[in-house]
């Protein structure tokens, strides 16, 4: 068995159905107890006080955020390569929620940012590329919306999101190229010694699953709702033409 065959979108339909529901439970029991593990029985971190357990949200959200363009690079790729129409669906169905978590992001870390730097932003590289990277979801999704041919619409987005993924990478490894800046480095590093303290680490790893498992559930739900809508309109404009 191929891999490719579930691109034709009727297989693609028809497998996704059997394990949404499976894909919703698991996402309920990782983030909905990683988020209150980490909230309600987490202490307050030395210097950083009770503002500490905003990583729960903020690193996960920023992750995906970051993650999600990649996830659209790829398919995109397929796109262009393979022309699979389902690929090109995943991609604009995972935008949205990129954007969302990309803007979670945002709030969160100036919300971070007020009490421990002074201000609730600064022009520190991670944050402006992250910024960058939020604008670019929205041309993304403005440009799916400007084109009516669907098919003109997935190439010229599959080239805009190439063209993003420099922002992706930067907002990924700003720490690394511009170590001066603001930004303190990962909370979670293969270095054992860069990461958060245990007491913080474990809920913040069941956070980052659940949110991972959330972004996958999305991203389906939306790309089944783009298909069922692209049936849609090739059934109307059969009924136009007879």
């Amino acid at each position: 068995m191929s891999i490719w065959e579930y691109a034709n979108p009727k297989k693609f339909m028809e497998t996704t159905a059997r394990f949404m529901p499976w894909l919703v439970g698991l996402t309920a029991v990782t983030l909905i107890p990683g988020l209150a593990w980490g909230y309600f029985f987490t202490p307050e971190a030395e210097n950083f006080g009770s503002s500490v357990k905003i990583i729960y949200i903020h690193v996960p959200s920023a992750t995906i955020a970051i993650n999600a363009w990649i996830m659209m690079l790829v398919a995109s790729l397929i796109w262009l390569v393979r022309r699979h129409h389902v690929s090109a669906l995943a991609a604009k169905a995972a935008a949205p929620v990129g954007l969302t978590m990309t803007l979670i992001a945002l709030i969160t870390g100036a919300v971070w940012g007020q009490p421990m730097w002074g201000t609730w932003w600064a022009w520190d590289p991670r944050l402006t590329s992250f910024l960058v990277l939020f604008i670019f979801y929205l041309g993304y999704m403005a440009l799916w919306e400007a084109i009516e041919n669907p098919d003109t619409a997935a190439d010229l987005t599959a080239i805009l999101c190439i063209v993003g993924s420099v922002f992706a990478l930067l907002s990924r490894y700003a720490v690394m190229f511009w170590p001066q800046g603001l930004h303190q480095g990962a909370s979670l590093s293969m270095d054992r010694a860069e990461h958060v303290a245990d007491v913080y680490y474990w809920p913040l790893v069941l956070s980052l699953i659940g949110f991972g498992l959330l972004f996958l559930t999305l991203v389906l739900y939306r790309t089944r709702t783009e298909v069922r809508a692209r049936r849609l309109k090739a059934l109307e404009a059969r009924e136009r033409m007879a």
